[in-house]
């Protein structure tokens, strides 16, 4: 996917939606000709996300809009640091401030929690990845934001990488057919991941070989006992992904079970906006 077009595409419609027939509030106050400048500030500790989503809004509601980034995506910011100024005719600071900080606020909120998901890990080997539980529109923004925070990405789409779920294995009539016409169509040589619900169906998985085997909603117990089957298995060693219900308070106690992967739908579908606001100097 072509990320830029994407976000200019979003921008567009964001601003749009916002702009409406005009900004009367600031056309009615502020002269055409009336320059300004202005900063960025966080209002709370955050990892930074979005800065090229806020610096394109500012430059497409008037391009002579000069902007300049203080950080970059990735950085952990404390309260009060300024992140971007922006500087040029007022009406355009102005018009464009709020769809800027909406962009920023979503994206360093995912951003922030995906780093402090990786920071309960720390030393376990295991890693943090998203899911496709994203909002409509925003994944390539959203996953770009998980990375920025330290965490992988799953995968994009449909159409990069299989993932046969429960409903694929009731539909084929099982996990062995499922992955049997899996291996007969997959010509692109794409990843192949296996959900399984208990251990009586990750041994089916284990024997067939996949690239993952995906353990949803298991217990700890069941879920050291996955490791265990794993490394001892004579054949192809899959890397084992858990998910399901994956919080703070527990993701520390899964990592060291010995899992691969930790998805984290939690990331992109409940991450808090994270504060920042626009001053005018």
């Amino acid at each position: 996917m072509n990320t830029d077009a994407t976000l200019e595409a979003l921008i567009a419609t964001a601003l749009a939606e916002d702009v409406g027939r005009g900004d009367r509030t600031t056309t009615w106050i502020v002269p055409a000709d009336q320059a300004a400048r202005a900063v960025i500030v966080a209002k709370e500790d955050a990892v930074l996300g979005g800065l090229r989503a806020a610096q394109r809004t500012f430059e497409q509601v008037d391009p002579g809009l000069r902007t300049l980034v203080a950080h970059r995506d990735g950085d952990a910011v404390r309260t009060g640091d300024v992140v971007l100024r922006v500087e040029g005719a007022a009406r355009g600071i102005l018009t464009g401030e709020r769809t800027a900080l909406n962009f920023l606020a979503r994206l360093s909120g995912v951003a922030t929690l995906t780093r402090r998901f990786v920071a309960a890990i720390a030393g376990t080997g295991a890693r943090i990845t998203d899911t496709r539980k994203t909002t409509p529109g925003w994944r390539a923004l959203e996953k770009a934001a998980v990375r920025c925070g330290g965490g992988e990405n799953h995968r994009f789409g449909l159409d990069d990488m299989v993932l046969v779920k429960e409903n694929h294995v009731a539909a084929a009539g099982g996990i062995v057919e499922a992955l049997r016409r899996i291996r007969a169509a997959n010509r692109e040589g794409l990843l192949v991941e296996v959900e399984v619900r208990n251990l009586v169906e990750f041994d089916t998985a284990l024997a067939l070989g996949p690239d993952r085997i995906l353990l949803d909603h298991f217990d700890l117990a069941a879920m050291r006992e996955a490791v265990r089957r794993t490394r001892l298995h004579a054949g192809p060693t899959p890397k084992l992904e858990a998910s399901g219900n994956v919080t703070l308070a527990t993701v520390r106690a899964i990592a060291e079970t010995g899992v691969d992967l930790i998805s984290v739908g939690a990331l992109t579908h409940s991450a808090p906006a994270a504060d920042f606001s626009l001053l005018v100097e």
